[in-house]
């Protein structure tokens, strides 16, 4: 039985064309209630070892992010949309994560996903490598590197794969297998010749080179400018080259190096992957970071989703009877909220969701640990006190005085309406990502549900940043029972350790 239909939680579904509380009544409350109560009475620790450990990292998901997305997915089918649960919300256990890195009370995911990886607080923008460590400098990193639970897994005969919206060098999938100082040397041509001749590799080449067990079975994302020489022509732009400096073509090199592997660069080459004859797959699917969900054009081919992208690499991965690790990152869930776009940003968490729906469906709850976190939050806020049901895109719409919608546009002191949605930092408002203006704006002629629409910020920035609190832990499967407090970040490396016991060794 799968996750979903083992753990659904029942919601109640509502028409937002008619009052709200007219189809609830106190008795379907309190009997909800008591529904939820008995589920979590029912529910047994699972204290088996794991055979399969999946963790899924949504980049800045903060639970602001996770609230608006809920009530997002629910709108989408009609209902008022904050009684909606989300696949993740599903899992039975919840814990809490202190994000802040060794040298920095809000984090960077470097530093947070090394955390998540590795078992060690560490600082920002280093991956892979202890806080004593100076950032840039290859030196003091020699001898400094710390184990990570794919190396692990691939050394205990696990099969194990990395998948991101982002590039494969970024800092949440990159943490996974590299060890660096300096997040950005993605590719030889962003290392100093200086720092190469230290000893220290661009963070691509290490992905290839990689020698732990029979090497990484999956490895799907964006990023591929910098597995190409800059000899080399990108042959889906057809006009932008390659990024390296060094002539390696690291795309061949996957091919050359493992049977009975593949190298992907577009969707028609990845939906024809056969998993049962495929071991190693390599996709990269663009030049730079794939495309956020919304812009992807499925009906014109696009990218895999990343949804799609989970369910072949748990097809290929799960052919290993000794069992896998896999960690799948929404990367542009964070890139978003950096534009200050709440639209895709919350349209990339509700794909997310879609991705760890597919996970529950193909693995098994008894077996497999599946994990749901973020890396850092972001500084997004929910606010104005808008009705129950009213479009979390769109401007605050307030209850009248009897406790109804007043129908109309809330205005602030100011004399406008606002959105429910908005940003402490950042570029600020704006209807396209080119011309934004920072503080209040007059928002009555504007359509904040619109793809376009950046919301207002208070503090001008070039980038909004990420935040400082806690995020949320969401587990299900052999070892979940652990996630039950609030704990530091690094915590969730020694729980997936301990669910994968038998095969890692305690």
């Amino acid at each position: 039985m799968n996750y979903i239909s083992k753990l659904i939680i029942a919601t109640i579904t509502v028409l937002i064309a008619a009052p709200v509380n007219a189809y609830e009544t106190a008795d379907e409350w309190y009997n909800h209630g008591k529904q939820t109560l008995k589920q979590a009475l029912e529910n047994v620790h699972n204290k088996k070892h794991a055979k399969n450990v999946i963790l899924f990292v949504g980049d800045g998901m903060g639970v602001s992010t996770v609230t608006a997305a809920r009530i997002l997915e629910g709108q989408r089918r009609g209902e008022a949309g904050e009684e909606n649960v989300m696949s993740f919300e599903k899992l039975p256990y919840i814990g809490l994560a202190k994000t802040y890195n060794t040298n920095q009370q809000t984090p960077d995911s470097a530093g947070t996903m090394t955390a998540m990886m590795s078992g060690i607080k560490t600082k920002a923008g280093v991956m892979g490598v202890d806080q004593t460590v100076i950032r840039a400098d290859c030196a003091s990193s020699l001898g400094k590197s710390v184990p990570t639970l794919l190396e692990q897994a691939e050394e205990a005969g696990l099969s194990t794969g990395v998948v991101s919206t982002a590039r494969l060098t970024h800092a949440t999938p990159a943490a996974t297998y590299a060890h660096t100082p300096e997040r950005n040397w993605e590719d030889d041509n962003d290392t100093p010749a200086s720092e190469i001749a230290a000893g220290c590799k661009d963070i691509a080449s290490q992905l290839i080179d990689f020698n732990f067990g029979n090497g990484i079975e999956v490895a799907m994302g964006g990023g591929r400018s910098s597995f190409m020489p800059n000899t080399e022509t990108d042959p889906e732009t057809g006009v932008h080259q390659g990024e390296r400096l060094d002539g390696r073509d690291l795309t061949m090199e996957w091919t050359e190096k493992y049977p009975n592997s593949a190298y992907v660069w577009n969707k028609a080459q990845f939906d024809a992957i056969d998993p049962n004859t495929t071991d190693h797959l390599l996709g990269l699917f663009n030049r730079s970071h794939m495309e956020y969900n919304h812009d992807n054009p499925q009906d014109l081919g696009g990218e895999p989703t990343i949804a799609e992208m989970t369910g072949k690499a748990i097809d290929i991965l799960q052919k290993n009877e000794k069992g896998f690790f896999l960690m799948v990152e929404s990367g542009r869930i964070d890139h978003a909220h950096h534009a200050g776009n709440a639209f895709r940003a919350l349209d990339d968490t509700i794909a997310f969701a879609e991705a760890v729906s597919i996970a529950m469906d193909k693995t098994n709850v008894r077996d497999t640990l599946i994990i749901v976190t973020a890396d850092h939050s972001h500084v997004f806020t929910i606010a104005g006190y808008p009705t129950r049901g009213n479009p979390i895109l769109g401007k605050v719409v307030s209850n009248d005085s009897s406790g109804d919608s007043s129908g109309i546009e809330t205005l602030a002191d100011d004399g406008f309406p606002y959105a429910t949605l908005g940003y402490t930092n950042g570029q600020g408002f704006g209807t396209s990502g080119d011309m934004r203006t920072i503080g209040r704006q007059d928002l009555t002629m504007v359509d904040t549900t619109l793809e376009g629409f950046h919301q207002e910020a208070l503090v001008p920035l070039g980038s909004e940043t990420h935040a400082g609190e806690d995020v949320a832990i969401y587990a299900g499967g052999p070892s979940a029972h652990l996630f039950h407090n609030t704990v530091e970040q690094n915590y969730v490396y020694h729980v997936m350790r301990f669910a994968l016991k038998r095969k890692l060794g305690w």
